[in-house]
């Protein structure tokens, strides 16, 4: 189930680019670990916080009620 996701640019990292963020977190909601993005930490902290913003501001939902 790893998604390989290592090449991400410092310009994808946005809160307001919803698309790049639905790519880190999965279908119930959870935002993926580092172990099945491939990211490193610093990356990673930068998707989580971002990902979090979106949440605050209802760009992307907290939890999929699919």
């Amino acid at each position: 189930m790893k998604k390989n996701l290592r090449n991400i640019n410092k310009e994808i990292l946005d809160y307001k680019d919803i698309d790049a963020l639905r790519k880190f977190i999965n279908d119930q909601g959870k935002i993926l670990s580092r172990r099945s993005t491939g990211l490193n930490s610093k990356q990673q902290k930068q998707i989580t916080k971002c990902i979090k913003r979106a949440r605050i501001l209802a760009l992307l939902p907290f939890l999929n009620k699919d």
